[in-house]
């Protein structure tokens, strides 16, 4: 299975030289790694990071993440995907770019699982 984080750019990019990413502002502070599956990515984007720039969309393959991986209700009662430890780059599909399309809405590319 593959789940997803929305992060900037520029935090990525320091997340591969570094070889993990410890997580956004936001996941810092409630102390595990916010991740979305792909049904959730839309909304995600459009709640938490409306109107945001040079943003990426990062594929994860959730096996590798073990028992750090937990399903836990979020937005009304959905489970999501939280991590709690850092996120290794080598667990990482692939990554896009989540740019904001005319109407102000990011532009999710496809997230099948390829």
């Amino acid at each position: 299975m593959i789940v997803f984080k929305i992060c900037s750019g520029a935090d990525w990019a320091a997340a591969e030289k570094e070889g993990v990413f410890r997580g956004a502002p936001v996941d810092l502070r409630d102390g595990f790694i916010h991740l979305s599956t792909a049904g959730q990515v839309a909304e995600t984007a459009g709640k938490h990071f409306a109107g945001q720039n040079n943003l990426v969309l990062v594929a994860v393959e959730a096996d590798v993440l073990g028992k750090a991986l937990r399903w836990e209700p979020s937005r009304g009662g959905a489970l999501f995907p939280h991590l709690y430890a850092a996120l290794p780059v080598a667990a990482v599909r692939w990554t896009r770019p989540l740019p904001l399309g005319p109407d102000g809405r990011h532009i999710v590319p496809s997230v099948e699982e390829d």
